[in-house]
């Protein structure tokens, strides 16, 4: 099965609180962190590293266990398979804004950004593209390739879960989806994974 947890880091904003975790970190983890000149997003690549490693500690994983990890705003996010088996996963989160329909029109895929334009209000609009950012997002993330693949190259198809109704070739496995939001954070998030049984619950870990 794969999970997915949410952790808040906004305390790691802080000075003291941030050196104190930052000492807990690997040297790679850290010289990640060192190269990172904003304050947040420093906090995002500490507190995510601890939120696994709590994670990993609580479940009793592997090193090599499959997990993925995302942050954006305040909010770390972390998906991982608590059953040791060797799958693909791919998550993401996404602080909420307005609607950027060139980024659709440029990046998407042609059917999806005709479903976003379909939409009557923009509010629905927005809804529509954040869900599809984090759902495209966590795909290319669970293939390994990040943003080296083009966001245009597979084609996702809203439901509950949404559907990957177009891949690439070079990917033929099957894919789910799980999507998640809560309704006291202005996020969305979702998780990619090769395992078919992705927990419907998001779940929230304290880490500080």
């Amino acid at each position: 099965m794969v999970k997915a947890w949410i952790a808040d880091v906004s305390q790691l904003c802080e000075k003291r609180c941030y050196e104190k975790y930052y000492e807990m970190l690997p040297d790679f983890r850290k010289n990640k962190a060192d190269k990172l000149r904003l304050v947040q997003m420093k906090a995002q690549s500490v507190g995510v590293w601890i939120l696994w490693q709590k994670l990993r500690e609580k479940y009793g994983l592997s090193e090599d266990a499959a997990f993925n990890l995302s942050h954006s705003g305040t909010v770390v996010m972390c998906a991982a398979n608590i059953d040791g088996t060797r799958v693909k996963v791919g998550c993401d989160v996404e602080q909420l804004g307005g609607l950027r329909l060139k980024i659709a029109e440029k990046y998407f895929c042609r059917e999806e950004y005709r479903t976003i334009l379909d939409e009557h209000s923009e509010e629905k609009r927005t809804e529509l593209f954040y869900r599809y950012w984090v759902l495209k997002e966590s795909f290319m993330k669970a293939t390994g390739k990040g943003m080296a693949l083009p966001a245009d190259q597979f084609c996702i198809q809203m439901g509950d879960p949404p559907v990957l109704i177009r891949q690439p070739g070079e990917f033929p496995e099957k894919y789910y989806y799980r999507e998640y939001q809560r309704k006291d954070l202005p996020y969305r998030m979702a998780v990619c994974a090769t395992d078919g049984e992705i927990d419907t619950e998001l779940h929230t870990e304290l880490i500080l």
